[in-house]
């Protein structure tokens, strides 16, 4: 159980990637109160909150419905999780866990953000959309596991949270550099998770099998 935790921690950490998103929410915000940031914060963790946790629980209703069997799960989710870690490791900005060019200078102009872009792309993203059901498909069946992975997206969720609320003091101690050098290091991690996914995918979709 601990180990599972730990996984799903680490794959939701890489996902969201809190850092990236307090630096993104500081520079949205910079002419706001204090109390709004304070709103958008709590209402943009509420909402991605919302919406991972349904993409947790019906995960396996969508699987069923779509016909998506587990190995292709695996394989697709990992795949995808291994192109969001490269783009980590190169410090690149990844549609799928952060906003395009396009999307950042729309919600600059917007006056609330908490749903776009913070709730989501910034928080819920495709990535972590994807990584949630991969880690709920992973411990069907068992109770215990379907809990942890649960229990680590709360989790997250608070630590995110808090690093909205120090998004400013957040900024300016790492800066620019010290996020990045956090981005390639959780991108390593992602990579490795992703190609295991793969492997683990394919070995049990029996195309292997002669």
């Amino acid at each position: 159980m601990l180990e599972i935790a730990g996984v799903a921690l680490a794959t939701l950490f890489t996902t969201i990637g809190p850092f990236d998103v307090a630096a993104v929410f500081a520079v949205l915000t910079s002419s706001a109160t204090p109390e709004d940031r304070r709103s958008y914060a709590v209402r943009g963790i509420l909402i991605a909150s919302a919406i991972l946790g349904v993409f947790a629980l019906t995960g396996d209703i969508l699987l069923a419905g779509f016909g998506i069997s587990m190995p292709a799960l695996r394989t697709a989710g990992g795949v995808l999780l291994l192109l969001i870690g490269i783009d980590m490791v190169f410090a690149r900005s990844s549609g799928a866990i952060t906003t395009t060019t396009e999307e950042f200078d729309e919600a600059r102009l917007k006056h609330d953000i908490s749903v776009f872009p913070l709730a989501t792309p910034l928080i819920a993203g495709p990535g972590t959309m994807g990584a949630v059901i991969l880690l709920m498909a992973d411990a069907q069946g068992n109770f215990g596991h379907q809990a942890a992975v649960l229990l680590a997206l709360l989790a997250m969720m608070l630590f995110t949270l808090l690093a909205l609320l120090t998004a400013s003091q957040i900024h300016r101690f790492l800066g620019v550099t010290g996020i990045q050098v956090i981005m390639r290091i959780s991108g390593i991690l992602l990579t490795s998770l992703a190609v295991q996914y793969i492997f683990d995918g394919i070995a049990q979709s029996g195309l292997l099998v002669q």
